[in-house]
């Protein structure tokens, strides 16, 4: 059966011979030897959509903007238009306004009808205002959103904070797409506590089984450098010290921030760079007594470099 079809395809029915051809304006499927007509429409193999701007050409605006996790309805709803025109562009009567009206009002509770959808409105409202804040990525507020989701289904967020909750969705998201973000920096931009925070994201952790991977300090360093205005030749030595400090599993156990940046005073006192503990560590927010503890242990390990 798949062989016939293959073979009407590919060889004219009336003289058998292969030879045939497609006309794509008229939408013809002919035969080049006889003449021989298949069919008389072609199907479009262009794009579904059609431009309707004014410049013209190719624009596949008309289709929308695609589905998100971070919207509360995913983008699907649709919104009736507070313009009181119809579609000619006349102005509505006085009855059919009043009936547009109440539509409006019962659309816009429909959506919002049970206490979940509420929660996740609110939440994701929060999380697009922490994401200006951290100037952080859309793939790191698609994944804070499908975190928070998962334990909104899980019954998590019952009893607990809604701020605190997607705050901690959201460091869990920059944790596991590597994004260089701690937790100070989620607790100040979203002025809420750090123990609160932490302990939500324990939770996250334990309830939904995430796997995080382990902070890589080479990360922090571009960060802590473009605070200070360190040049690129003191953030890349920075980045060898790190990486034989890997290599002799020097970093296992540390905090990466404060690694970042003992390899970074580690690398200004080598490039003669004039840049204090005091600098680095108010730029990496944390403490003096840590960089020089890590500053101490980077330099026995770098008598190879």
């Amino acid at each position: 059966m798949v062989q016939q079809i293959i073979n009407t395809a590919t060889t004219c029915g009336r003289c058998g011979k292969k030879g045939m051809m497609t006309d794509n304006v008229t939408g013809e499927r002919f035969c080049g030897k006889c003449g021989y007509v298949i069919t008389e429409v072609l199907q479009d193999s262009g794009p579904e959509w059609r431009s309707f701007s004014k410049e013209g050409g190719t624009d596949p605006t008309r289709t929308g903007a695609p589905t998100s996790l971070t919207i509360h309805d995913r983008g699907l709803a649709t919104i009736i238009n507070p313009i009181n025109r119809d579609s000619s562009g006349k102005p509505l009567t006085s009855s059919m306004k009043s009936t547009i009206e109440r539509l409006r009002t019962w659309d816009s509770r429909s959506k919002v009808h049970e206490s979940a959808d509420r929660n996740l409105r609110q939440a994701l409202s929060e999380l697009s205002r922490l994401k200006d804040k951290l100037s952080l990525s859309d793939a790191v507020i698609e994944k804070a959103a499908y975190i928070y989701r998962k334990a909104l289904e899980k019954g998590l967020v019952r009893g607990r904070s809604i701020s605190a909750l997607i705050a901690s969705a959201l460091y869990a998201a920059c944790r596991d797409t590597e994004t260089p973000r701690t937790l100070k920096d989620v607790s100040d931009a979203g002025n809420i506590k750090k123990k609160d925070i932490a302990r939500c994201y324990r939770l996250l952790h334990r309830e939904l089984d995430l796997k995080m991977p382990v902070v890589d300090p080479i990360q922090c360093v571009a960060r802590i450098a473009s605070k200070l205005g360190i040049s690129e030749k003191t953030k890349r030595f920075a980045v060898k010290v790190l990486k034989t400090a890997q290599e002799h599993e020097e970093s296992a156990g540390k905090d990466p921030m404060g690694l970042a940046a003992a390899a970074l005073y580690l690398s200004c006192v080598n490039n003669c760079e004039n840049m204090t503990q005091r600098d680095i560590a108010e730029a990496a927010s944390v403490t003096e007594v840590t960089i020089r503890n890590r500053y101490k242990g980077l330099r026995l390990d770098q008598t190879d470099l």
